[in-house]
């Protein structure tokens, strides 16, 4: 008996001391890190758990911006020291904050460049593949060679040249969106100009990606098409932070992880709809169907060239998304500062007034105010402010004072960039003005469609529509104010940020006066 107690004991001691000494190498391990001289809250360099928490409540920007301000603080004790010629530079630890044990995010406007190069050194990370509905396309790739064929075959259509020729289809589906908000502020008191914003975005992409209107603005109602479109967001971000769970989800009786699953499913279903539908059309009498952003690539199939079947669904899909949500949310925001702020409405009006009364999108492009306007929109309500990662090159690189091994994720994000005081003063305060003389500064920091090589493909859409849809509403809607019918109110457009930013109550009330 004696004996066996002896060997229980043992074993104890045994897994005891195995355990002890796991810890003590875990440990060490850690502390040795190269990324244990990052500044951040302790619990970085044993866990994800809080930044992804962060991710899933839609506040993970502005916990990573506290990070920022909180480690940025000058003080001798907190600055890094590095010789440039014959002058000590200081380089504020709040250029770099580690978010996780392999994950820090930067601000310093140098090492973004570096980052966000065109060379694509730093690759895009998986995440990207986790957290969109489809398979490899020109988003997600984090293959470098694959992403310049596909801008290569995409890109051209995406012009400003080329997106001319479809200028007046995007000009009627604007006007009709004014025509149906007018109508339900006339029926209700207010319109939502979220939702209208997001049936016009999703109209204009679906006409001009596969000539034919999802005609979302007639129906006038969200369809499932549209309430999977606004759920994106949200469910992006359990995709991205839960892959492994997301993969086995058809396994598993739990309706959390099988609704993103479902949400993917409708995406590429919605894509597969709309190749169908402009295939036919194309076979049917080719010489009258107009030409769309995919005319080229369908053109190009048919002769054995381009993109493979599967590489023009996963990019529709791509499009569709891309092209419909952050368009409608910074065009929301949009009409909500200038509403709130009659000075700016003032200035704006003042520019728009001078127009023809059948002004068109081009006599839009170079009008300074408008455009300062959706600028300053964009830095501080872009549909897209969340971190971009990307993976340090095998070789590790210093970034901003750091040395991060290979394989490290480092991140920025617009929603810091954009908010960084020595750049912006008084970032906080809506102030389009500041754009009237950009520093060079203010203009490497702006990143509201990304940087580098990866910057969004269809930025000059997305700026034809802003620039049309801004014009044509404040001038059918001059005395526009924001509406408190329903309880609206200011916490209603606190932003949530997932991928795509979106209002917290997903709601935008604006009476006619």
């Amino acid at each position: 008996m004696n004996d066996l107690l002896d060997i229980v004991v043992a074993r104890i001691y045994l897994v005891g001391a195995v355990a002890v000494a796991a810890l003590a190498y875990l440990i060490f391990y850690v502390l040795r890190d190269p990324l244990s001289k990052v500044p951040g809250p302790w619990y970085t360099k044993w866990t994800s758990v809080v930044i992804k928490f962060h991710w899933l409540r839609g506040n993970r920007a502005s916990y990573q911006h506290s990070l920022h301000q909180k480690y940025g603080t000058y003080s001798p004790q907190n600055c890094v020291v590095m010789v440039e010629t014959a002058n000590m530079k200081c380089i504020m630890t709040g250029a770099v904050v580690r978010l996780g044990p392999n994950e820090v995010a930067v601000t310093n406007i140098e090492a973004v460049k570096k980052i966000y190069n065109t060379r694509e050194t730093f690759r895009k990370t998986s995440w990207y593949k986790d957290l969109s509905v489809a398979s490899e396309n020109v988003f997600n790739t984090n293959r470098t060679e694959l992403h310049r064929r596909l801008r290569r075959l995409l890109s051209g259509s995406m012009s400003e040249t080329s997106l001319a020729a479809v200028a007046p289809q995007v000009q009627r589906t604007i006007d009709l969106m004014i025509k149906r908000v007018g109508e339900e502020m006339e029926r209700r008191g207010a319109a939502d100009v979220i939702k209208w914003f997001l049936f016009m975005a999703t109209d204009v992409i679906g006409e001009l990606s596969f000539g034919d209107s999802f005609r979302t603005l007639e129906i006038g109602e969200h369809s499932d098409y549209t309430k999977d479109l606004a759920e994106l967001g949200y469910l992006g971000a359990v995709r991205s932070a839960f892959p492994t769970l997301i993969a086995m989800a058809k396994y598993l009786p739990i309706s959390y992880f099988r609704r993103p699953l479902r949400g993917t499913k409708n995406m590429i279903r919605y894509a597969d709809e709309s190749i169908t539908r402009y295939r036919n059309l194309l076979d049917s009498d080719p010489t009258s169907v107009k030409w769309t952003l995919f005319t080229k690539v369908f053109q190009d199939q048919d002769k054995g060239e381009g993109l493979s079947p599967v590489e023009l669904r996963s990019n529709v899909s791509a499009y569709i998304v891309a092209g419909s949500d952050s368009t409608a949310v910074t065009l929301t925001y949009l009409v909500w500062c200038v509403c709130r702020d009659p000075k700016v409405k003032a200035v704006l009006l003042a520019e728009l007034r001078a127009l023809p009364d059948n002004f068109t999108i081009a006599d839009l492009r170079d009008m300074s105010y408008l455009n300062a306007v959706i600028d300053e929109t964009m830095r501080l309500y872009s549909g897209i402010q969340s971190a971009l990662p990307r993976w340090v090159p095998e070789s590790g690189d210093n970034i901003a004072g750091y040395w991060l091994p290979g394989g490290t994720t480092v991140c920025a994000q617009a929603y810091s960039m954009h908010r960084n005081p020595d750049v912006f003063p008084n970032p906080d305060v809506f102030d389009p003005s500041r754009w009237d003389m950009p520093t060079k500064e203010m203009k490497d920091s702006f990143m509201p469609f990304g940087s580098g090589a990866r910057i969004c493909i269809g930025l000059h859409l997305a700026r034809m529509e802003l620039r049309y849809a801004a014009a044509r509403f404040f001038l059918t809607f001059p005395e526009a104010k924001v509406s408190s019918l329903e309880g609206m109110n200011d916490g209603d457009m606190v932003p949530k940020v997932f991928f795509f930013t979106e209002p917290k109550a997903k709601r935008c009330l604006i009476r006619r006066q």
